[in-house]
């Protein structure tokens, strides 16, 4: 029996993402991705002033509430080859380790976890079991069995009240799930102190930023003079708090998020085997170890790995039209020039299309996959579809020779007595974003040292002045702003002419890997990952669906929210 599962929207993500699996039997034949939302931030920002594209471009995404703005003021500063000083470098490193730790906490214990964990059976776990099972796995002082006695009690509040709250929604006692009581427990404590956790690593981007969400940048360093002396500066109150938070993040990282994940997957190795997908990888690099933008230089190196070839790094090159390419064969998009075409960044197109009575598609029962189907276009690195995001990180972090990389991944197989094989896959990419936290939390500190040295020594440059004559820039530049997103490669290009944007694109992590298939008919990774070993238990409860995309921790058209004006309506399954 052939039938389509739909699932619109999938729920636990940033904006709006809709899925189609064909099955054949209890198996994923065929799977479509569609992003069901338009963004249109590109066209807002023709003819700005570039200065300010970041305070627009920020916009694009309310939970990773930086990246945008880091890669904007980045894509001016390429064009205008503008260079830091090291003190905003050291600054934007830490605010960028902050928030990958942030996020992928987040994710981890907010949006990711309970398709693994079973809040309700929670209540049935022995509090003396659960914390003898705590203390085995780590030194977090939260583990008293008094202490989960009294989570307990609070989640039983939760049922018996009818009213979950932030645990609605879940598949509660669906067979998927493994895990005993005692562990849902303490999963679900470790849940709720998160929620406290990444309030108080938020302020980090206060201090250095002014705020959070969407804190304040400057394009040639940081909002943020240095002035031990001052009541309004950067000053040895505020780096003594940057450091308790750090030291935070690192503890908090160490002592609960590292053994939750190796505990968790431990019950769910059989998600090694399924989900990989597409097996080609790619990161743009980021967080330089000196004031220059040099990929030589990156802690996370720049580069792309085909068909799981560990041994060979690829070059990339964001410069060259022929490398990166956006395609809109199966998009609510048009090109100029034809739909077939690929177009690079700096030439980007983003223009709606319509249908014969003169509307925006859709709308549409299920999607035409012979046509259109996404907001999102098929971006392509040298025609191949890659993956982006943790796991490309660490892989290639791995392939690079990086020895922390090499000693976590390591140490997560032995210790989980998995293959290699088993990184490519959904529980592949769930440990890598845990494992790269590991290294960017610890490298935070390092940051910090050089920080506190260089202004010790009396350096305490914070922005580059020379960009603010605009008479001094070319008449005529390009540039390419990027960086490693918590979900993967970022690019913004922009073209300025004559002192304003002419053109402006942005690429983001989950158009790469949410965007639906190219000319040549390659699917998207999210597409690629659900053809692959994809067997459901009740298609009328698709968490399998669920695992596989949020392992991705998607993002679409973030901070938009759409329900149904007449009935409230927010999720709806359908097996037609």
């Amino acid at each position: 029996m052939s039938e389509r599962i739909v699932v619109d929207p999938i729920t636990r993500i940033e904006g709006h993402l809709r899925i189609e699996a064909q099955m054949e039997g209890d198996n994923i034949a065929q799977a479509y991705s569609s992003g069901t939302s338009v963004r249109g931030i590109e066209t807002i920002l023709q003819g700005r002033d570039p200065r300010d594209a970041w305070a627009f471009a920020q916009r694009i995404c309310g939970v990773c509430t930086l990246v945008h703005g880091i890669a904007s003021v980045r894509a001016v500063e390429d064009a205008l080859q503008v260079e830091l000083p090291l003190n905003a470098q050291l600054i934007r490193n830490l605010m960028i380790s902050s928030q990958f730790a942030l996020d992928h906490v987040m994710h981890f214990y907010h949006l990711h976890a309970l398709d693994w964990v079973d809040v309700v059976s929670a209540l049935d776990a022995d509090p003396q079991e659960t914390s003898t099972l705590a203390q085995s796995i780590s030194a977090w002082p939260k583990s008293s069995p008094g202490y989960f006695s009294d989570i307990r009690k609070r989640i039983k509040t939760f049922v018996e009240s009818g009213q979950l709250g932030i645990f609605a929604n879940g598949y509660w006692g669906h067979p998927a799930y493994k895990l005993p009581p005692a562990a849902n427990l303490m999963a679900v404590a470790h849940y709720l102190e998160a929620l406290a956790w990444q309030r108080d690593v938020a302020r980090l981007h206060a201090i250095f930023g002014g705020k959070n969400p969407h804190p304040n940048f400057v394009v040639g360093g940081v909002p943020s003079p240095i002035d031990l002396n001052s009541d309004s500066a950067i000053n040895a109150k505020r780096l003594a708090e940057v450091l308790s938070i750090l030291q935070q993040m690192q503890t908090f990282v160490d002592q609960v998020y590292i053994p939750d994940t190796l505990a968790i997957a431990g019950y769910y190795k059989d998600w090694g085997e399924r989900g990989e997908g597409l097996g080609n990888f790619m990161s743009f690099g980021d967080l330089p170890m000196a004031a220059a933008m040099d990929p030589a230089n990156f802690l996370i190196p720049r580069g792309a790995i085909l068909n799981r070839d560990l041994s060979t790094l690829h070059e990339i090159d964001l410069h060259d039209e022929s490398q990166i390419q956006e395609f809109i064969a199966h998009s609510w998009y048009d090109y100029s020039g034809g739909n077939d075409q690929g177009l690079h960044p700096y030439a980007g197109e983003t223009t709606l299309e319509y249908d014969a009575r003169g509307g925006v598609k859709p709308p549409y029962t299920h999607l035409d996959v012979s046509d259109g189907y996404s907001w999102m276009k098929a971006p392509r690195w040298k025609g191949h579809a890659m993956e982006v995001g943790p796991l490309a990180r660490v892989l290639i972090l791995y392939a690079s020779g990086n020895e922390m990389a090499r000693e976590l991944v390591d140490m997560t197989l032995t210790q989980l007595q998995l293959p290699t094989r088993a990184l490519f896959s959904t529980l592949g990419r769930t440990a890598a974003r845990t494992l790269e936290t590991k290294i960017f939390t610890d490298n935070a500190l390092g940051w910090y040292g050089e920080l506190i040295a260089n202004i010790k020594s009396g350096d305490t440059r914070t922005f580059n002045e020379t960009l603010w004559d605009p008479a001094s820039w070319p008449r005529q530049a390009r540039g390419a702003g990027y960086m490693e997103a918590p979900r993967g490669a970022l690019g913004h290009w922009i073209v300025i002419e004559n002192g304003k944007i002419a053109n402006y694109q942005a690429v983001v992590p989950s158009t790469w890997n949410a965007g639906p298939r190219d000319p040549q008919g390659q699917p998207g990774a999210y597409e690629a990952a659900l053809q692959d070993n994809h067997q459901m238990v009740d298609v009328k409860q698709p968490i399998e669906i669920l695992r596989t995309i949020h392992s991705f921790d998607p993002c679409i058209a973030c901070a938009v929210h759409l329900t149904d004006p007449e009935t409230g309506e927010q999720l709806e399954i359908k097996v037609s």
